[in-house]
């Protein structure tokens, strides 16, 4: 187990459509071996989420894990450290709300993001079984923002008033 270097924006594996993983590989040591590294690396960097193209893989593979309670976010159902192999999502509401994101790759930024707040995800385990579920609220946000990666596309992508966009440090000063 290792902690991996995060690629930042500007890296082209950011910006690539990740491949879906066979069977065969969701079951080999090199992927497990993977997810071990992502766990210390999600530690270190201490993030909710890690999807494998931020550690320079480009597979469709990601971990997320939410301690629960109570947040700025309001209450959130906790949710132990899970590997998402293969995800897609669905929007079963297109009713949106607004989150102030940040990003392992995009160290130092914030950006306010408009994203559903209903959605299904459909993904594997390491053992290829099947799993899904529904989200709402800023749960569905966080799993939007992850799977995201997966199709190449960062937080940033998705905002759509540019004037909402800061540094961390100078939006604690002001606000």
């Amino acid at each position: 187990m290792a902690v991996r270097k995060i690629i930042r924006m500007g890296h082209p594996t950011l910006r690539k459509v990740a491949r879906e993983l066979s069977t065969d590989e969701l079951n080999s040591g090199l992927v497990r071996q993977l997810v071990a590294d992502m766990v210390d690396t999600l530690e270190d960097y201490q993030g909710v989420g890690l999807a494998a193209p931020q550690v320079n893989e480009s597979i469709r593979l990601a971990i997320i894990e939410i301690e629960g309670g109570e947040t700025r976010y309001g209450h959130l159902d906790a949710l132990p450290l899970t590997v998402f192999a293969n995800p897609y999502y669905e929007v079963l509401d297109p009713s949106t709300a607004g989150a102030w994101e940040g990003c392992l790759s995009v160290p130092g930024l914030r950006g306010y993001v408009e994203r559903p707040q209903s959605i299904r995800i459909k993904y594997q385990d390491l053992e290829g079984k099947p799993h899904q579920l529904e989200l709402q609220g800023f749960m569905a946000t966080v799993f939007q923002h992850e799977f995201d990666h997966l199709d190449g596309l960062l937080y940033l992508d998705r905002m759509t008033d540019m004037t909402k966009l800061f540094y961390e440090e100078e939006l604690a000063r002001y606000s």
